[in-house]
């Protein structure tokens, strides 16, 4: 049975300001679980979940505190529409040192991405092509919101992502390739890529100018259809598809 005060708890995570305070955030669904479970790096605190879930899942992971609950206690501390059954409190990684960046490697810098549904898609999609890393942009969607997590389906756990200010931080990096994906870009299909930086601009105003002059190369994927514009996840799909 869930106390009260823990209930307050859990749901206070729900805000990012608490989450920075006490260094934590929530998961949902038994395939991210799962996922930050196996992956050695990730400190699960404390899980909530259905009996039979504990039931089956506490012999595999004897040293993680797993308390059983009822449904209409997971109500409560779920974020989701629909409840999935278990609810994990994740200890927050160390952020990684956006200045670790290897230049040999194509690695992804975010600017201005707010729509978590949006990060957390960009972040399993780093996740696929063997991406190293991303920095973003201060004013990008927290990684640690619940959409974010969710949306990663487990590739949080596994893609360092760091924030700076990523105009200063791309004008450090002089003898970098950064390629911006930009409407007026060299068609994709021309583009050879080996090492360097690519950058995904927001949602709906693209790469701010402050961030534009520090491209080496802007390339665009050419439009054959009326559409006027692509998901910034959809574009960053296309692209490593292709840079990789």
């Amino acid at each position: 049975m869930l106390s009260k005060s823990e209930i307050k708890y859990i749901q206070s995570l729900f805000q990012k300001k608490f989450r920075d305070t006490e260094n934590c955030y929530l998961a949902e669904g038994p395939k991210i679980v799962d996922e930050a479970l196996k992956t050695p790096v990730t400190v699960v605190k404390k899980i909530w979940a259905l009996a039979g879930w504990v039931q089956e899942m506490q012999p595999l992971h004897p040293r993680t505190p797993m308390i059983a609950v009822a449904a209409f206690e997971l109500e409560k501390i779920s974020q989701l529409k629909t409840p999935s059954g278990v609810v994990a409190l994740i200890e927050k990684g160390k952020a990684p040192d956006a200045d670790w960046y290897d230049p040999s490697k194509l690695m992804l810098a975010l600017d201005g991405i707010q729509d978590p549904g949006n990060l957390g898609t960009i972040i399993r999609i780093a996740d696929w092509f063997g991406i190293p890393g991303i920095v973003c942009s201060n004013d990008c969607a927290d990684i640690y919101n619940s959409k974010v997590v969710q949306a990663t389906m487990g590739s949080l756990f596994r893609i360092p992502v760091s924030y700076a200010d990523l105009p200063a931080w791309l004008a450090l990096r002089n003898n970098t390739r950064v390629y911006g994906a930009m409407l007026d870009g060299t068609p994709l299909t021309r583009v050879q890529a080996a090492g360097g930086i690519l950058v995904i601009g927001n949602e709906s105003k693209g790469i701010r100018p402050e961030v534009a002059v520090r491209l080496t190369d802007k390339i665009t994927i050419e439009r054959i259809g009326a559409a006027e514009s692509l998901n910034a996840a959809v574009a960053t799909g296309i692209l490593l598809s292709h840079l990789k």
